[in-house]
């Protein structure tokens, strides 16, 4: 998929979200439209990280664009089910066990702290964790069998690389999910609002990802953004046991100022490399 492509696809998801969320306004009023903002635009910046996670996974096995493509469907459908029963639970949790938000919220300020000295490009991803379980309950191909996830070779099944990648990509979404989510309840907690943002941030992710392939030298700064805009959540949960609660216009104000301070200063940076 060309660069032009993919903006203009991952244009038409936004617009469908912002649709969607004009209509959330007329039938549901301004707060709930407010919130669903707010929550789409968390999602998708904090998927930038994930996404800059799948390309040095892909770029680890060696996978050309055109199998990253069928990788990445299988992987939306994954996460938009793996999503529903996240929300969900973390939905009953915290309507049973109040407390746990601020847990969430001092989860957060770790995690967005530790993605300030993470440096996810020396990584190995054949020695993780997830790939050696993988390893244990069936044997995976030395080399791409196609497109095929599984093969049978002399009467044994086999799994390819290419379903492996497909369980570290879901892999990593769990763990994303980890720290996406109850950064979405500080904002809200309607299922609803919730699940809905999370679902339109996910369609766009394909589009996303090529965009972002292609232009990733130009968002080197865009990680600490997340990592701030983790911070914020977090702080912003946290604060709830002081009785303080930053409002959803102004986290929304400060979300956005943070991702698009970062993409400004990344591309400062990028021009200050072409000039040297």
């Amino acid at each position: 998929m060309g660069t032009g492509k993919a903006f203009l696809r991952l244009c038409y998801w936004v617009g469908l979200a912002l649709i969607f969320n004009i209509g959330i306004y007329f039938f549901m009023g301004q707060q709930k439209a407010a919130e669903f903002l707010g929550g789409y635009i968390i999602e998708q910046s904090l998927s930038l990280d994930n996404l800059f996670l799948f390309l040095i996974i892909f770029k680890s096995f060696g996978i050309g664009p055109r199998f990253q493509n069928r990788i990445l469907n299988y992987g939306i459908i994954g996460a938009i089910i793996l999503r529903l029963v996240f929300i969900i639970l973390g939905v009953s949790i915290i309507n049973r066990f109040y407390w746990m938000l601020y847990v969430f919220g001092i989860t957060l300020i770790f995690s967005g702290i530790k993605m300030f000295n993470t440096n996810e490009e020396i990584m190995d991803f054949k020695e993780s964790f997830l790939y050696k379980a993988l390893r244990k309950v069936m044997p995976v191909t030395e080399n791409l069998e196609g497109e095929k996830f599984f093969v049978v070779k002399n009467k044994r099944l086999y799994a390819t690389p290419l379903f492996a990648i497909l369980v570290l990509i879901e892999g990593s979404d769990i763990i994303f999910a980890m720290d996406s989510i109850p950064a979405i309840f500080s904002i809200t907690r309607d299922l609803f609002i919730v699940y809905t943002s999370n679902i339109f941030a996910i369609l766009g992710l394909r589009n996303m990802y090529f965009l972002l392939e292609r232009l990733q030298s130009n968002f080197s700064l865009v990680k600490y953004g997340v990592a701030l805009i983790l911070i914020f959540t977090g702080v912003k949960l946290s604060l709830l046991f002081f009785k303080f609660d930053i409002s959803v216009f102004s986290s929304l104000i400060v979300i956005s100022s943070i991702l698009i301070l970062s993409i400004i200063f990344s591309m400062l940076v990028k021009e200050n490399e072409i000039v040297r």
